[in-house]
């Protein structure tokens, strides 16, 4: 039963609240949740719930399982519309018992922004802007679940590599939590984020190299420094947490979905997440037999799951000098390489690589048409889309989604260099050009 079945009588309450509150929480012990046990993604082997685990014996991610049947009895879509807009409108969906272990800093229901200007035919052309969460990205969401679950189980002690924008968001919730937090950066992560992961309480270094050989240090202190490592899909619950732009986007659209959806992908939790909430609310029969098609869009200087996917692989090899623009996707390896291609495969989507100057383009080209400044890896996937249309993989009547992944304005811009002196007359002519 719901906390609003619960509390029938106090309807004004989400009135008197704001959309993040989590009053609702505050008036249970705990949370309804319907998961029965985690379960090896490659190998499909079982774990126990409710217990630290890490990989499976196999090496490889673990994925959150519930009795969706009994979900599905629980809940209806009409009780989710009366609850306030978030994360958290979604919690029978997600793993967290105990409301006491809830950590949030106040997860909003991100836009959906149409770009009419830049659509080419009948099929609507939207950006999910996820860089209105916590700590300005979409790493808030797998982060807000991955620390929650972490405070549930009783880590004091967490660690991760980052190109930025995860580490920004561990800070900030394991600060919240009362959690400790180590942060691993390539040398040359943009500034802004290195300084607001120290800003936001966590220790933070600059190592000489790529993420992969920051995650090697992550894993080769967990002895020596008691931390759990909280590296992309190395823990069960950032998944669950990336799960909810699935969740949300299907709410916003009526409980429908569009015809492709692009994602920018490095390590892939959100494109798997998302397949995941697909194919559960389909399950429950929130969700026809229309499901979208999964692009998966990398930078033509990382693209280890575009490559795997052309070879017809179920995994992908390290890619080797790693470069982009777009660092959030400069993954030169990813553990759940094979998710990711299945969710490509499975929605008979595709991967594909774009340029770095197709990357800045985009950028460009949705700023001054539209308005809305794009992160790099969020731009990446507007050019992932005119290049498709022009391949034919995508057609110009199709609806389709770009995730932009973070807000613009934490990466270095373009110099502006134009002054003009307020003691000499202002030539106003010249200024049109």
């Amino acid at each position: 039963m719901s906390g609003r079945d619960r509390f029938p009588a106090f309807p004004f309450l989400t009135i008197c609240f704001p959309p993040s509150s989590l009053f609702w929480y505050d008036l249970m012990d705990t949370t309804p949740t319907f998961v029965t046990h985690l379960e090896c993604g490659l190998k499909g082997d079982h774990y126990p719930a409710d217990t630290v685990q890490g990989l499976s014996k196999a090496g490889k991610p673990l994925l959150v399982r519930y009795d969706l049947e009994a979900l599905g009895r629980s809940v209806r879509r009409e009780q989710l519309a009366e609850r306030p807009p978030g994360l958290w409108r979604y919690r029978e969906f997600l793993p967290v018992r105990k409301a006491e272990n809830i950590v949030s800093l106040g997860e909003v229901e991100t836009p959906l922004v149409e770009l009419p200007k830049l659509q080419p035919g009948r099929g609507t052309l939207w950006v999910k802007d996820e860089g209105r969460l916590p700590t300005g990205s979409f790493k808030a969401r797998g982060l807000c679940l991955a620390v929650s679950m972490a405070r549930e189980l009783g880590i004091r002690r967490v660690a991760m590599p980052t190109n930025g924008n995860a580490g920004a968001a561990l800070a900030a919730y394991a600060t919240r939590a009362g959690i400790e937090s180590y942060v691993f950066c390539p040398e040359d992560t943009p500034e802004i984020n290195v300084r607001e992961i120290a800003a936001q309480g966590a220790k933070v270094w600059r190592v000489n190299g790529l993420i992969h050989e920051c995650g090697k240090i992550v894993a080769g202190g967990k002895e020596a420094m008691g931390w759990f490592d909280l590296s992309t899909l190395k823990e069960p619950y950032r998944i669950e947490g990336k799960k909810t732009m699935g969740l949300e986007l299907a709410d916003q659209l009526g409980w429908d979905v569009p015809d492709v959806i692009l994602y920018p992908t490095g390590g892939g939790t959100g494109l798997i997440g998302m397949w995941k909430a697909f194919q559960e609310l389909q399950a429950i029969g929130w969700l026809g037999e229309k499901l979208p098609r999964m692009v998966a869009v990398q930078a033509a200087g990382c693209a280890p799951i575009v490559r795997a996917y052309e070879e017809g692989t179920e995994h992908a090899e390290l890619w080797t000098d790693a470069h982009t623009v777009a660092s959030g996707i400069r993954v030169p390896v990813a553990i759940g390489d094979f998710l990711i291609l299945r969710a490509v495969r499975e929605s008979g989507g595709f991967a594909t690589a774009v340029e770095d100057e197709a990357i800045l383009k985009a950028r460009n080209e949705v700023a001054q048409q539209e308005g809305l400044l794009l992160c790099p890896e969020g731009a990446a996937t507007y050019a992932a889309y005119r290049q498709e249309l022009e391949t034919g993989r995508i057609s110009p009547d199709e609806s389709a989604v770009l995730f932009n992944c973070a807000i613009g304005l934490k990466y270095p811009l373009p110099p502006v260099d134009r002054t003009l002196d307020c003691h000499r007359p202002i030539d106003y002519e010249a200024l049109k050009s």
